[in-house]
């Protein structure tokens, strides 16, 4: 018999969680480690959203489907779906799992995408292929935090799975601060295809990140895989922002 189901309800009223982001007591929410009044700032991403990379609509949509962020973008990759805006406590999910370890809000990840209509569909079929981190970095923060995002998608639809069909030879300095161009010229060049690595053209493929901001990073990933032979690339991430 396993305990730990039955222990768990105990320990929380004597223990309760606390909210990734404003540190209150999780209660009577929807979620595990957001509260009630933080899950209700969340925006998860639904349509009608830019085909680009997800960012939603607000309002009602006229004229071409492409938001703000991605009308410089030239994308290498058909589609994109993000899952939730990285702003408030969906920022603080990301900033936990990414800078402090917290696998355990890829509980609520799960959650989110249950409740986002079509990202399960989005993923069906594909193959996953996670964002790499330079051998400095995952050294540095010891897990590739997109990789981990991959396995929990991968997990809880039906994807074909995750494969690292891509490296990151170059150590480039964090895109944080770097402005569009600046961003494009720091990927530039940076990814490469993995040494072990089998592109199929008939499959698809989705790259997987955690943050699309300008797209920089994943059309310099699309770029490999294009070169490599895929004819068919989307692109997923966490957040958005």
């Amino acid at each position: 018999m396993q305990l730990k189901p039955l222990v768990r309800p105990f320990l929380e009223v004597f223990f309760p969680r606390s909210c990734v982001h404003c540190g209150d007591a999780v209660e009577g929410s929807d979620y595990e480690f957001l509260c009630a009044g933080c899950s209700r700032e969340l925006y998860l991403s639904r349509s009608p959203s830019c085909t680009t990379c997800g960012f939603p609509f607000f309002g009602l949509l006229a004229g071409p489907r492409v938001c703000p962020h991605c009308i410089e973008l030239d994308p290498l990759f058909d589609e994109g779906r993000t899952l939730f805006l990285a702003k408030g406590p969906g920022r603080a999910l990301i900033h936990e799992l990414k800078y402090k370890s917290g696998f355990y809000v890829l509980r609520d990840v799960k959650r989110m995408m249950e409740r986002s209509p079509g990202y399960f569909s989005y993923l069906e079929g594909a193959v996953l292929v996670p964002v790499p981190l330079h051998a400095t970095k995952l050294r540095e923060r010891g897990f590739n935090q997109s990789e981990r995002i991959a396995l929990i998608l991968a997990q809880a639809s039906r994807a074909e799975g995750v494969q690292n069909l891509l490296e990151r030879p170059v150590f480039t300095k964090t895109q944080t601060r770097l402005s569009r161009s600046a961003r494009q010229q720091n990927v530039k060049n940076a990814f490469a295809l993995a040494a072990d690595a089998v592109v199929i053209p008939e499959l698809q493929y989705i790259l997987i990140d955690d943050v699309f901001t300008t797209g920089s990073t994943l059309n310099a990933c699309a770029a490999v895989l294009r070169e490599a032979g895929a004819q068919q690339i989307k692109v997923a991430s966490l957040g958005h922002g």
